[in-house]
């Protein structure tokens, strides 16, 4: 995204230091993906969106070629270089190998270690960091190619899922649930486009118990009733109390504890399936120590 901007490569270098530093890489499988194509994407965004990132990309080079700026602002916080595109369809199809190795049983569960994020990615627009809603587009291939009839996605970064919320809102198949910092960027989310939506707005400085709370009261019992057969997360870790991103209070132990929440919801209803994503997360040590959290409460091994 360019110097200085907090989305940034080392936020997968903080994670892959962690896991290693702390043994638990030992433990992983680790495996990438093709790029997703055109009619991938399409899955979740339009033809028009895509055609204009990739008009946006051409105009990108042609400057950069005349000896112009590396990137080009799409949006008022989220630029574009030569490199884009293909990190964007290589999430993208992340999200969607991982989706179909969950769903045949090869694998139990998945992490998508993946930039740039995708949450506030709308079917028809880039936003805050993000160009394709990856969680979004997985939770639609479950649906619309291999035939599921019921996923949820849950969503705990400290910034509301816009582009989630924009894309499956409506689509009675799709339950999402989410807890997210108010009044605060990107001010969506109050009151929720739809019914399928379980939009928990919280107040600065909300701390884990409250978060648990909400959890147990609101997440679990909606969860439990919708009965998904897979269930995608939008895994942010900027509401850690370290990450100056935002100012909600959670530490590591709570991304556990919402993980092994999650995990026993996915078992009862789900055969344990589980794909998570990355989204946010900005404070290099607190986003690897939580991705450890996360990962480690997904592989059985907290």
């Amino acid at each position: 995204m360019g110097s200085g901007h907090p989305e940034c490569p080392e936020r997968l270098d903080a994670i892959e230091d962690r896991l290693i530093a702390s043994g638990l890489a030992d433990f992983l499988e680790r495996r990438s993906a093709d790029l997703a194509s055109d009619n991938a994407l399409m899955m979740a965004h339009s033809a028009a969106y895509l055609a204009w990132l990739k008009s946006e990309h051409e105009l990108l080079l042609e400057e950069y070629a005349a000896g112009g700026p590396s990137y080009r602002y799409v949006d008022p916080d989220t630029t574009i270089n030569q490199y884009t595109l293909q990190a964007i369809r290589r999430s993208a199809g992340m999200s969607i190998a991982a989706t179909e190795a969950v769903f045949s049983g090869e694998l139990n569960n998945a992490f998508c270690a993946v930039r740039p994020p995708g949450h506030h990615a709308e079917r028809a627009r880039a936003h805050g960091f993000c160009f394709v809603c990856n969680v979004a587009l997985a939770a639609l291939f479950a649906l619309d190619v291999l035939g599921l009839q019921r996923v949820a996605v849950v969503d705990f970064d400290v910034h509301h899922g816009n582009g989630t919320e924009d894309i499956l809102a409506g689509d009675e198949r799709a339950l999402m649930v989410s807890f997210f910092q108010h009044p605060f960027f990107p001010h969506m989310g109050v009151p929720p486009k739809a019914d399928n939506m379980i939009n928990i707005p919280v107040e600065h400085y909300t701390k884990g118990e409250a978060i648990r709370d909400i959890v147990q009261e609101k997440w679990l019992p909606a969860l439990d009733r919708f009965e998904p057969q897979m269930i995608f997360i939008s895994a942010g870790f900027d509401a850690h109390r370290e990450d100056d991103m935002g100012q909600i209070g959670l530490v590591e132990n709570d991304y556990a504890w919402i993980t092994s929440q999650l995990m026993q919801v996915a078992d009862r209803h789900a055969g344990g399936k589980i794909v998570s994503c990355l989204e946010g997360g900005y404070d290099l040590s607190a986003l690897g120590r939580s991705v450890e959290a996360h990962i480690r409460t997904l592989a059985g091994l907290d």
